[in-house]
C-alpha cells in the first residue's frame, strides 16, 4: 500500500509504539474465535465469538481505555458498548473504536472480505457517532480540496475526478455497496459511463481499496452506509493519506435526539477525515475470510495463520503481518 505524506506526521505522537502490536494481538484474536464460525450461517454466533474474544484480549492491553464505537448502547450489547471502560487501566486513556466482525454476513456465507477491525486515538480523537446511517465520499490524497463535494450529485462529482485526473469518465471506478437504497445513485453513475464496482458488504475496505487507487483501480468511493464503519474508515485514512466527507443521516427525531445525547448538536454537518478521527491514531484489522485487502485465517491441526495491516497516524506506516499461532 503506498503512503501518501501529510501534516499527521507532525503531530506529536502520544501513543507508545508497543501498543501497535498490543492491537495485532487483539483483531487477531477475534478473527481467529470468529473464523471457528465460517460457512455455518449463523451470523450471531460468529459476531458474539468475536466480541468475546476482542473484549478478552483487550483486557490484557496497559491502556485505560474507553469504547466509543462499539456494538450499541449499554442495554443493547453486553459488551463493547458505547462507554464501556476496556484495558488494564494503567496506560494512557484512549478512545476505542471497534468493529469486532465486519461482514457477519459474509463471514456465516464463507465469503470474502470479513474483517476484524479496531482504531485506537487520544482521548477525544474519535467521533462518538451513533449507529446510523452515514454518507460517505472518498477519494486518494494529492487533490485539491474542493475536487468533489459531497454535496454536489454524483454525476458532478465524477466528471471533476475525471478532469482533476486528466482522463475521461469512463476511465473512472467507482466503489459502492450494492443496496436497494442506493438505486438513484448507481442510475446517475450508469448515465455518466463510468464504471462501478459493487460490494456486498465492508465498505471500511472499499474506502481504503478507494484511496489507493494506484494499486485497486478504485478511484472514489461513493454512498450510505454505517456510521461505525465510518468513523473506522477515516482512522485508516489518517494513517494512509485521502480524503474523506461523511455526514450523518439523522432522518427520525429519535435519531436526532441520540445523536444530541452522544454531544452531536448539528445534525447536517459535514464531517472531514481530520473531524471524524484526530490526534494519533492506529488502526489494526485481521482478515477472517480471504479477501481483496487481506488474506482470511488458516486453521490447521498444529498452527493457525493470520494475516493483519495494522497503521499509525504519526509515523504514517503500515506493516502487514502474517503470523503462524501454534494450537
Amino acid at each position: 500500500m503506498r503512503l501518501s505524506k501529510t501534516d499527521d506526521a507532525r503531530h506529536p505522537a502520544s501513543l507508545d509504539r508497543s501498543l501497535v502490536l498490543e492491537l495485532v494481538r487483539v483483531t487477531e484474536r477475534a478473527a481467529i474465535a470468529a473464523a471457528g464460525w465460517r460457512g455455518k450461517g449463523d451470523e450471531k454466533a460468529a459476531d458474539a465469538a468475536a466480541v468475546e474474544a476482542m473484549r478478552e484480549e483487550l483486557g490484557r492491553v496497559h491502556i485505560s481505555g474507553r469504547i466509543v464505537i462499539g456494538e450499541g448502547e449499554r442495554d443493547e450489547a453486553p459488551m463493547l458498548f458505547i462507554g464501556e471502560t476496556v484495558g488494564a487501566g494503567d496506560g494512557p486513556e484512549v478512545d476505542i473504536a471497534v468493529d469486532p466482525l465486519e461482514g457477519t454476513t459474509l463471514c456465516a456465507k464463507n465469503q470474502p472480505d470479513s474483517i476484524c477491525v479496531l482504531a485506537m486515538a487520544e482521548r477525544g480523537g474519535l467521533l462518538n457517532a451513533p449507529d446510523v446511517y452515514m454518507q460517505k465520499l472518498a477519494i486518494g490524497a494529492g487533490y485539491a480540496p474542493d475536487t468533489v463535494d459531497i454535496d454536489a450529485s454524483a454525476r458532478d462529482n465524477i466528471r471533476a475526478l475525471a478532469a482533476a485526473k486528466g482522463v475521461p469518465v469512463a476511465e473512472i471506478t467507482v466503489c459502492m455497496l450494492d443496496r436497494p437504497r442506493h438505486a438513484p445513485l448507481l442510475e446517475d453513475l450508469r448515465s455518466t459511463g463510468c464504471a462501478i464496482k459493487l460490494i456486498s458488504d465492508g465498505d471500511i475496505a472499499g474506502i481504503i481499496h478507494a484511496v489507493n487507487t494506484e494499486e485497486t483501480g478504485i478511484d472514489i468511493y461513493l454512498g450510505s452506509g454505517g456510521a461505525p464503519e465510518g468513523v473506522l474508515a477515516a482512522a485508516a485514512l489518517r494513517c494512509i493519506g485521502g480524503q474523506m466527507q461523511a455526514r450523518l443521516i439523522l432522518d427520525t427525531d429519535e435519531k436526532r435526539a441520540r445523536a444530541r445525547r452522544m454531544g452531536i448538536e448539528d445534525p447536517s454537518r459535514k464531517y472531514s477525515v481530520q473531524e471524524l478521527a484526530s490526534g494519533d491514531v492506529l488502526f489494526a484489522a485481521t482478515g477472517v475470510t480471504d479477501g481483496s485487502l487481506l488474506s482470511g485465517v488458516r486453521l490447521s491441526r498444529n498452527t493457525i495463520k493470520t494475516s493483519t495491516v495494522v497503521m499509525r497516524s504519526w509515523s504514517q506506516t503500515v506493516r502487514w503481518i502474517a503470523a503462524d499461532h501454534q494450537r
